[in-house]
This record gives C-alpha cells, structure tokens and sequence, in this order.
C-alpha cells in the first residue's frame, strides 16, 4: 500500500503516537519510514532587531535557543532509533529551515506516499506560529496526510 512513509518526530511526548501509528503502517506495509526533525532557523526573523539594544541579549538569546533545539534533535534521534529497532528499511534525517516549509515540502514531495504528523509536533521549542502547523498542512499538502491530536 505505501512505500515511503514520513513521520515528524520531536523526542516528546506530543509525537510518540503518531510515530507508533508510523511504525505499525510501515510494518505493514513493508514501507521505508523516514522519521523527520526540523531545526527551526528562522529565530534570529522572529525576534527581530529589538534585541540589538541589549549587547549580546539577542545572540545570547539565539544561541540559548539553537542549544534548545539541538538538545531536542538529539532526543528525537534517541526516539526515532528505540522505536523502529527491528525495522530494516528506517533512517532518520535532521533538517534545517522553517519547519512550516519543511513539512509542507515533503507533504508535497511525490516520494512520499504517507506523511504522519502530530498536531503539537515541534511545540517543545518551537515558535509560537507553529500552532498553525497543522492548518498549514491540511491546507497546502498534496499527498496522503495523517494528523494526530
């Protein structure tokens, strides 16, 4: 039925169900499961210059929030690998970039033929504007989704 699933993971909580579902579907299936996390680089566009007043308040700030994130990959890694133990066909990939874009982009990639996603993915160190994550991708995805509460 599939041959390429994509799952975001975040190494919370949030996502541990729709990895779970993910991993059921590519057993199945006998697909290829490609667990996704996205570094969200667009901080230093969120919080703008405002911080430029402070001496090193706004690159203090960024850098506490790329350590952040860095932290959160590294437990998605350590989630993604635990869960699909036993599964040949798995690999994880760490991206870069407005996790919004990301997502959509492979929500649209023809290589993919499943892309499961919890609603609240992201959301450990995210931006505030990733709570419309979900929207955006019911919107704008042109290949089979799957969103988890």
């Amino acid at each position: 039925m599939y041959r390429h699933i994509v799952v975001a993971v975040d190494g919370s909580a949030a996502t541990a169900e729709a990895l779970e579902h993910a991993i059921h579907l590519a057993r199945r299936s006998n697909a290829a499961l490609t667990g996704v996390f996205v570094m969200d680089g667009n901080w230093a566009d969120f919080i703008c210059n405002d911080w430029q007043s402070a001496k090193g308040a706004r690159q203090g700030f960024l850098d506490h929030i790329r350590k952040e994130q860095e932290e959160q990959a590294e437990a998605a890694r350590t989630q993604f690998a635990a869960a699909v133990a036993g599964l040949d066909d798995a690999k994880f990939e760490l991206l870069g970039g407005d996790p919004t874009g990301e997502l959509l982009r492979l929500a649209r990639a023809p290589a993919t033929d499943l892309m499961i996603v919890s609603r609240r993915v992201f959301q450990v160190s995210g931006r505030p504007s990733l709570k419309s994550l979900a929207k955006a991708l019911a919107q704008k995805a042109t290949r089979p989704l799957l969103l988890l509460a």
